[in-house]
Order: structure tokens, then sequence, then C-alpha cells
């Protein structure tokens, strides 16, 4: 975390919020951490490096903002395509992380939960995994998503296999298979869809992103890179989205995140 611990901050989630609803659930794509370091002739692992940071930051932003669920896209399905050492400069960083952050996230009662595929993982880096959801498990603060290894399409295969198995041993009348059913499946069982979605560096798309989960989500597209992501880039994005109404396929405007 940064050097102000988060039980330094000033005011309460609740106070922090008083001026209008934060969305519940957050979701970041964390994009552009190479070309922030290219622009500044600086090797690709430094622009990783300022992106953990960032993500520190985006942590105790949206503790203070009063998000209750975040989402960060920290390594996706196809980032194995990467050259083997910028690969391995990614593993070592979340080694890192977790070894350096995890103690202070639990003891600020933030929830870790790894959303994606742990088959095939480096042993050390599912065991790391597993430790941070273990020790967090019964904490009830901020509810952190790391989606790791992960990838939508992937999600959603992974869910359709899920289900088949149970049709194929009777436990399940294809009948009953609904949208609930199949969200029930996904690895964000039990978590919220997410009400937005934000990613830097000036792309728009989701990049096999939660496919299913953002189907009604309401998108901000950030032109800074990831390294460069702070607080006031969290305002802004909550403030797009508190300036929108959100329908859901109807005529009335839903109240609430």
């Amino acid at each position: 975390m940064s050097p102000s611990s988060l039980s330094r901050l000033s005011g309460s989630p609740a106070e922090q919020a008083a001026e209008g609803a934060p969305p519940r659930h957050v979701a970041i794509i964390m994009d552009g951490n190479g070309r922030w370091a290219a622009a500044r002739g600086l090797p690709r692992l430094e622009g990783h490096r300022r992106g953990v940071e960032a993500l520190r930051r985006a942590v105790q932003a949206a503790y203070e903002l009063g998000v209750r669920y975040l989402t960060l896209y920290s390594f996706s399905s196809e980032n194995w395509s990467r050259p083997a050492e910028e690969v391995s400069d990614l593993l070592n960083l979340l080694r890192l992380f977790i070894r350096r952050d995890l103690s202070e996230l639990h003891r600020e009662n933030v929830r870790v939960r790894v959303i994606g595929e742990r088959e095939g993982l480096p042993q050390d880096i599912a065991n790391l995994l597993e430790e941070a959801e273990s020790l967090t498990r019964a904490n009830t603060g901020l509810n952190l998503v790391v989606a790791f290894n992960y990838g939508g399409r992937q999600e959603i295969v992974r869910a359709v296999r899920r289900i088949a198995g149970e049709v194929r041993d009777g436990r399940l009348d294809p009948a009953d298979i609904d949208v609930a059913s199949i969200s029930a499946h996904l690895d964000t069982a039990n978590i919220p869809d997410p009400d937005l979605v934000i990613r830097t560096s000036g792309e728009l798309r989701l990049s096999n992103f939660l496919l299913w989960q953002s189907a009604y989500a309401e998108f901000v597209f950030l032109p800074q890179f990831w390294p460069d992501f702070g607080r006031s880039d969290f305002e802004e994005a909550i403030a797009s989205f508190r300036s929108r109404q959100r329908r859901y396929g109807g005529r009335v405007a839903r109240t609430g995140a």
C-alpha cells in the first residue's frame, strides 16, 4: 500500500460518498504500462513497477470513495504470449506484491479474491494466490478481486463445462438453465456485476474482460497510461458514472448503484 495507511484516512467511506452513491463494484483494465515506459525511454519492467504503485493508489482510493468491490485485470490469459522475460518480470511483481502488501490488506479488513484459471500455474504462484484468499476470507471490508490468468471467454467455457457435467449427472434439468444459474457457475459467483468499468491508455475495448458480467456496466475510457492513474482519475470516472441514467433496457432509470 502507499505510505499513508488505510487506517489513517480522513473520513469514513460513508462520509466520502455522501454527495451521491458511488458504484458498488468498479472493475479496472490497467492498461499502458509498457507505453508509459517507452515514452520515457525506460525499460518495460519499470512501467510495470510503476503500475503496481498505481494499483496501490487505486485500492486506497476505492476505500476512500466508498466502493465495495474493486476488480483489477492484472494478468490475462493472453499475456502468456508475451516474451518470456516480460512474463517472468510480471510474475515476480505479483510475488513481491503479495509478500509485501498482503499483511497490510489483511489488517485493513480487505478481502482478496482471485478469479481466473489456476490449473497450470507455477506452484509457488498458485500457493500465494491461495494464501491471499485464505488469510482474508473472513474480512468484511473492501472486496479486492484480482483477475489473474483470466479471460472472459475462457471463464464462460469453464462455466458451460460445469453446467454440462451437472446435466450429464442428472443434477440439473436443461430447462432450468437461466441467467442466474450461468452466473452461479462463473468465477465471479457471489460477486455482484460491475457497475463501472474503467480502462486507461485510451484504448476502447474490453479485451476479453468480464464479458458476461459487464452486460449493463457503464464504461469510462481514460487517455492516461495506468502508471499515471491516481485518485483524481478515480473521482472523475465516478463522477461520470453518477451523471448517467441506468435503464437496463427499460424506459425508466433505476436508482442506486
